[in-house]
């Protein structure tokens, strides 16, 4: 009976597939997400090309939340648009692959990683919209 045990445990010791559950895969979006992103982030990245602060408010979930301080479309385009999309990181935006993610909570985004920020696009029950800047650490 003794023999049992010691034999399970160096199943599990000398098999690794046994000893530990397989690593979660990333996330996928499926079909319809990736459609929908695709036709919204050939928006964004048109208004962005085309130094079109106003075109990039209208693809922002309003308000917009930078840092520590609430920009309506007004601000936004005045302020965040004007510090935030630089030229190189226009050129950033429109060149980088976007990063699906999906929260436990079934929220689904994506990210463009643009030197120390981050870029996040979020699905809203009335389609993408440009979410957030986040620090790249």
């Amino acid at each position: 009976m003794r023999v049992l045990p010691g034999l399970l445990l160096a199943a599990v010791l000398f098999n690794p597939a046994l000893a530990a559950p397989p690593a979660p895969k990333d996330p996928v979006a499926s079909p319809e997400v990736q459609k929908d992103f695709e036709a919204y982030i050939l928006k964004f990245r048109g208004a962005v090309k085309a130094n079109d602060a106003k075109a990039v408010a209208d693809l922002t979930k309003m308000p917009f939340m930078s840092h520590t301080d609430m920009y309506d479309a007004a601000a936004f385009q005045n302020k965040v648009y004007r510090k935030e999309f630089t030229s190189k990181t226009r050129a950033c935006i429109e060149r980088s692959k976007p990063l699906y993610d999906r929260s436990p909570d079934k929220t689904e985004s994506y990210s463009i990683f643009c030197g120390e920020e981050i870029f996040m696009f979020t699905k809203t029950p009335t389609g993408f919209l440009f979410t957030g800047i986040g620090a790249n650490d």
